[in-house]
């Protein structure tokens, strides 16, 4: 295993391994728990890649075809926690992820109709990524910084039953926030008894807007601390971080493409579409491959929403990617 993102690590309470009885692929508030922790203990809990193991660092577009979206994602969990009950708040330092050399970028077909351009990229695509030295080896010597993070980090519904695991929630799941790396902290409001922790879809990397439907998608090891707290209210994900809040971790020369429009999400396809030409045009990049980058390394960002009816997005690209 190789840690690319940690903190001072205090020693480890209790291990929760990825085994069958462990990994769950929906929301429900009627699982068991499969471990029951005080509030304030450390937990490293192993983590399978998004798709449940279905793909392999041997991974090839081949294999797409025959891949069981149903399995997605793969959660490990729930956690309870002593004296968490609704209306507290479950507070989740992230203190360490190690990886496992590897990870994967895909893009599903078209007719899946998931990630921001479904309809320009009607075929499958993948990249497996080597993940050495800190960073993520693409085509042409580009280097993706890695910065790993848990894409879902959430606590078990009020409502019985099971919930699908894509969108996020008030209780948090499927937030995607990249700077939830090691060192921020995520506060999420409990709405169920023991609160039911449960953890997945580690990013080695991920461009803000993951618009291919993936950041570079990896099995990782996460710590974490749990603390139950009853002076908070909140009734919605809050956090806080150190960041970095550029892709390489400081300021540095971009290259930005806008979309303008009178709706948010189409204004960012159109920000897209333009990194994807400048890649083509500028970097000899084929389009499948421009669009994996984009979900990786380019960050999307509302520049403004107060000039009606016209918003702007912009997409960031930092130039230090690539070896020139």
């Amino acid at each position: 295993m190789a840690s690319d993102s940690a903190v001072d690590t205090p020693a480890v309470d209790h291990r929760v391994d990825a085994t069958d009885g462990a990994v769950h692929g929906a929301w429900n508030n009627g699982l068991e728990p499969v471990l029951t922790v005080a509030s304030g203990d450390v937990l490293e809990i192993e983590c399978r890649d998004a798709t449940n193991g279905q793909l392999g660092p041997d991974a090839t577009v081949g294999d797409l075809a025959a891949l069981d979206v149903d399995q997605v994602h793969a959660l490990t969990g729930p956690v309870a926690v002593e004296g968490a009950e609704p209306g507290d708040v479950l507070q989740v330092e992230v203190l360490g992820l190690e990886h496992r050399g590897w990870g994967y970028t895909l893009v599903l077909p078209g007719e899946s109709g998931m990630g921001l351009l479904p309809e320009e990229f009607p075929e499958p695509a993948i990249h497996v990524w080597d993940l050495a030295d800190g960073v993520a080896r693409f085509v042409d010597g580009i280097e993706v910084p890695l910065a790993p993070f848990p894409g879902i980090v959430g606590v078990a519904p009020a409502a019985d039953g099971e919930h699908d695991t894509n969108p996020p929630r008030a209780v948090g799941g499927n937030l995607d926030v990249k700077h939830l790396g090691a060192g921020s902290t995520l506060s999420l409001p409990i709405e169920v008894e023991g609160a039911l922790f449960s953890i997945g879809d580690c990013h080695a990397a991920q461009g803000d807007g993951e618009v291919c439907v993936s950041g570079i998608e990896a099995p990782m090891s996460v710590t974490c601390r749990l603390t139950v707290r009853s002076d908070l209210e909140i009734d919605r994900p809050r956090f806080e971080t150190d960041g970095p809040f550029t892709p390489t971790g400081r300021d540095e020369r971009m290259v930005g493409t806008t979309g303008l429009g009178d709706d948010v999400r189409e204004a960012a396809r159109d920000a897209v579409r333009g990194m994807i030409d400048h890649l083509r045009a500028e970097r000899g990049l084929s389009r499948e491959q421009a669009y994996l980058l984009c979900s990786t390394v380019v960050d999307l960002k509302i520049n403004q929403l107060v000039n009606e009816p016209t918003a702007t997005v912009s997409a960031y690209l930092p130039e230090s990617v690539f070896p020139d």
